[in-house]
């Protein structure tokens, strides 16, 4: 197979879609071809799951000791080929050399730590009102999982789709991002390498025109128990909505305009330093981006001052150059958006602090002060590489703006009173509050989502188990009962 080429795997076998149709993915960066690949239709979707289907019931009653073997074998491999993954990231998609790196460090994780967290999944013993019964609560796979990856974070967040499900003992149909299909072929190509049996672990790869009725008939097909989606929200409920006609349970993991509270006691320079990575990493491109600030206007033009001083020294340009910090939009639909969110916001009254400039698809840093509900940027996604000042009197009015949005992913609050801070948190309306840190943060062993219009359900540590497994009540009946009739 060409290094620029990625093939289907269904049933352990790499192959091309049946139709013999490929799409192609291009460089953000250099408008190039990056990837070649095949383009599955609702046949290659059936049969995928037909092999997940298939491989379920030997891997499901696999000793954990041995699916966590694996895992780890796979994580090694990863691991091994880290500069590899690095270097396709930022072929497919644009990131920087240091964003692929990173990823990968994380995944590696994921996949380790979702054995961990599988091994303590223990049956419950219940207490029972009738003499002689026995009652416990049992935790089995679910069957089949679908994990549709996202291109933004595709080691990450294509790694996250499969970890937990895996390791608790379910099959996996992964339908990777049209964006990204060469980096989700790289983590599949791992596991496959690793040892996974035939079937256990599936790839799907389409191009952008097919990817509603691929979708359809893996959520649609019969054994296909439980479907992870990480995206937009826009898409997040159409696939809900599929979902559900076919009572279908789904985790959901969406967009999100994350704020970042500064009180009037916080730590600027601290403020400032979190503030740049959570608005700047990856152009932006993280459902967890810092995109508004919503600082005390006591404290705003010392923010401001040290936020600009930051974000306008980073480094923008090819990210292939390892000191690249800032590398390019996904595409010419994603600069637009950002750039016409920009524009309605200095329009409207917003005064520009630095950036809100182009060079081909690479946005420079942009901050924006005086911001208000009037302003699109105020509600919408931006998703790039632009963050908004909202200023506020004080502590009550800057939870009342936190919550004023229809998102509620991440969020966070700088404050010299951690016990002050803390109190706020609480008030936020988001599934992830950090004190005196960014908003864009992530770890294996905790439970990762959001509320709102930024989904529902948990990735991560034990409470993927909540997810990707059934919840059974199986009882023993000792002694013989008596009955009524």
């Amino acid at each position: 197979m060409s290094s620029t080429r990625q093939q289907l795997l269904i049933g352990g076998e790499w192959r091309q879609a049946r139709s013999g149709a490929t799409f192609e993915a291009r460089n953000p960066f250099t408008a190039e071809v990056a990837s070649i690949a095949a383009a599955a239709g609702r046949e290659d979707a059936a049969a995928a799951a037909a092999a997940a289907v298939q491989a379920f019931p030997e891997w499901s009653e696999t000793p954990l000791a041995k699916r966590r073997e694996l895992l780890d074998r796979a994580a090694q491999l990863m691991e091994e080929r880290q500069e590899e993954f690095a270097a396709t990231v930022a072929e497919e998609t644009g990131g920087t050399f240091g964003w692929g790196m990173f990823n990968v460090g994380l995944a590696a994780g994921m996949l380790r730590d979702a054995g961990v967290q599988a091994a303590a999944v223990h049956d419950q013993e219940i207490h029972s009102h009738v003499p002689g019964k026995r009652m416990r609560a049992v935790r089995q796979p679910a069957g089949v999982v679908v994990g549709i990856a996202p291109w933004n974070a595709p080691v990450i967040l294509g790694t996250r789709a499969l970890a937990a499900p895996l390791a608790l003992g379910n099959t996996v149909v992964m339908k990777a991002s049209e964006a990204s299909p060469r980096t989700h072929g790289l983590i599949v190509d791992c596991l496959a390498r690793a040892g996974m049996p035939a079937g256990v672990v599936n790839l799907i790869t389409n191009a952008p025109a097919d990817a509603a009725d691929v979708v359809e008939e893996l959520i649609a097909h019969p054994a296909v128990r439980r479907i992870n989606f990480t995206g937009s929200s826009h898409v997040g409920r159409i696939i809900a909505e599929k979902a559900g006609r076919h009572l279908k349970r789904v985790v959901l993991e969406l967009g999100g305009k994350a704020p970042m509270v500064i009180l009037d006691d916080a730590d600027l320079d601290a403020a400032a330093a979190a503030a740049n990575f959570g608005a700047f990493m990856h152009q932006g491109q993280i459902c967890m981006s810092t995109e508004r600030i919503v600082v005390d206007r006591r404290v705003a033009d010392e923010f401001a001052e040290r936020l600009v001083a930051r974000a306008s020294g980073l480094k923008v340009g090819d990210p292939r150059d390892p000191s690249t910090q800032i590398g390019p939009l996904i595409n010419a639909a994603a600069l637009d958006r950002v750039s016409e969110l920009v524009e309605d916001a200095l329009e409207k009254g917003a005064l520009l602090l630095t950036g809100g400039e182009a060079d081909g698809l690479v946005y420079q840093p942009t901050v924006l002060r005086g911001v208000t509900p009037e302003m699109r940027i105020y509600r919408e996604e931006s998703f790039g590489p632009s963050v908004s000042l909202i200023e506020v009197d004080d502590a009550e009015e800057a939870i009342a703006v936190a919550n004023d949005t229809e998102y509620g992913l991440s969020a966070s609050i700088f404050s010299g009173d951690v016990e002050r801070a803390e109190q706020l948190a609480r008030r936020i309306q988001s599934g992830i509050c950090h004190i005196n840190d960014t908003t864009v943060h992530d770890e294996p062993q905790v439970p990762f989502g959001g509320v709102k219009a930024s989904g529902w359900g948990r990735f991560g540590g034990q409470w993927a188990a909540e997810e990707f497994t059934e919840l059974r009540w199986i009882s023993i009946q000792d002694e013989r009962r008596e009955y009524p009739i």
